[in-house]
């Protein structure tokens, strides 16, 4: 006796026959309290919980952990006491990594490099970053990130996605999935790598929707004449022949779709649309050759050499004016476990005008207000010396319990300093930073209240910033 399966019904279908219809899924896909979820380049909200300061965001990730010791938290103790072992009192029996735990001291590492007070605020800023010392009253600095991890994949992890495991959506993606964008020829979301840093991995994840529908991730642009792999059309195929190709392949996936009520399918018919948009829309933006020169003057040499992160600053810049909602830049590099003099010489050389002249680009035409733009990486590094210690040359390991960031435009009070660690460098003394924290005070500064953008998955309220209390960093917003 033959038997027949009926293909599995979508919550649509089944509700319409039970006779809930839409309105049951409004009310099961709630989304703070009372917006529904909706589809379209509008994003779930139909509007944000309070009036935004950012339109946009760009994330200058730093890979590896930037010392926050060279850079940003200055410490004449340490050059004092170089040589002296770590006093247990300080260490608290902190866990070490297997790199350094096993040494047979922990000998205190003074910086090599000078350091300066800046604007407003007089905050200490190293001689690496002549030109974010320029910029000094328009960043705020936080000297009191704490974080979880203590290696670099579940540390990235956690920034990106609010999660040590991975699975999550990332960052990019919520607010992708929350706000929509503001030009649908071009992505929400964008990725920019610098190219040819090696050191330690990035995964697509890391810009990733985990158990969000996958329209919502991050697309990565690359250097060279294809930005989007897969986007020209091939040898053959011109833009006509394209079109009626999609036109076909629409049609077959709405039928699809109508007998299984597969959403994924809804979110493959808008992919590929996009992409036949972005066959005009990408050549455009990521074309810079008719940027004046006193542009690249700003940015600096490498900003006319494409991938380097001079070039992406200048990109990204391009892609917010044309409303790209948020623009993740990935710096590898800063893992210095030895040689860290000279290595985080390289890392400040490449990131530091680049980084200022973004913000001095965006004021220029008054879009810093508007963007929030952030720089810092997963951790920070140890007060101690991994390896050898000698009076010009040592390392650093991992360091979890404090590390520096600063943030700019977008509703951040400027010439800001906030945080402060002990006189080691070690352990956060006031106003500490989970990284949940800063999630939820990226949210704000979007219009979003952070508790109330939620995705209902195995029959939780997911959020990005999970379910412990959070808190918005209101002492450094305007």
């Amino acid at each position: 006796m033959a038997t027949f399966l009926q293909p599995i019904l979508s919550r649509r279908q089944l509700l319409s026959r039970i006779g809930m219809g839409l309105g049951g899924i409004a009310l099961n896909e709630l989304l703070a309290g009372d917006r529904p979820v909706q589809a379209g380049i509008g994003g779930a909200l139909p509007s944000t919980h309070h009036a935004p300061k950012a339109k946009r965001v760009i994330y200058l990730f730093q890979s590896g952990g930037p010392s926050q010791l060279e850079t940003f938290d200055y410490k004449p103790l340490l050059n004092e006491r170089h040589g002296q072992q770590l006093p247990d009192s300080v260490r608290q029996g902190q866990r070490l990594t297997g790199m350094s735990g096993n040494q047979a001291s922990l000998p205190l590492a003074g910086s090599v490099f000078k350091f300066a007070q800046h604007g407003r605020s007089g905050a200490w800023i190293s001689e690496l970053l002549p030109h974010t010392a320029k910029v000094a009253d328009e960043i705020a600095i936080i000297r009191s990130m704490e974080t979880d991890a203590i290696n670099h994949d579940p540390a990235i992890t956690f920034l990106q996605t609010g999660n040590q495991v991975s699975g999550r959506p990332s960052i990019g993606a919520w607010l992708n999935y929350g706000l929509g964008t503001d030009n649908e020829n071009l992505p929400a979301f964008v990725v920019l790598i610098t190219k040819g840093k090696g050191d330690q991995p990035l995964y697509s994840r890391l810009w990733g929707t985990g158990f969000l529908p996958s329209r919502y991730q991050g697309v990565q642009f690359r250097s060279g004449k294809d930005p989007v792999l897969y986007l020209n059309n091939p040898p053959g195929v011109d833009r006509e022949s394209r079109r009626n190709m999609l036109d076909r392949l629409r049609e077959l996936h709405e039928l699809e779709q109508e007998a299984t009520g597969d959403a994924e399918l809804n979110t493959r018919i808008a992919q590929y649309e996009m992409a036949f948009r972005m066959q005009s829309s990408v050549p455009e933006v990521t074309d810079t050759s008719k940027e004046p020169q006193h542009i690249f003057d700003l940015y600096g040499e490498d900003a006319k050499k494409p991938g380097t992160f001079a070039a992406n600053c200048l990109l990204a810049r391009r892609l917010a004016e044309r409303g790209v909602k948020f623009i993740q830049l990935y710096h590898q590099g800063w893992d210095q476990h030895g040689g860290l003099p000279n290595g985080i010489r390289t890392q400040c050389r490449e990131t530091d005008q680049p980084a200022a002249a973004l913000l001095t680009d965006l004021k220029k035409r008054g879009m810093l207000d508007d963007t929030l733009v952030i720089w810092g990486g997963e951790f920070g590094r140890t007060n101690y010396s991994q390896g050898k210690l000698t009076a010009t040359d040592y390392g650093r390991d991992h360091h979890p319990r404090c590390f520096s960031m600063w943030m700019a435009g977008g509703g951040i009070e400027g010439g800001s300093v906030y945080g402060e660690t002990c006189p080691f460098g070690y352990n956060i003394v006031k106003d500490g930073v989970r990284v949940r924290d800063f999630h939820a005070t990226i949210l704000h500064l979007l219009g979003i209240d952070h508790e109330r953008l939620s995705y209902k998955f195995q029959g939780l309220d997911a959020r990005l910033t999970g379910v412990e209390e959070s808190h918005v960093l209101n002492d450094i917003l305007t």
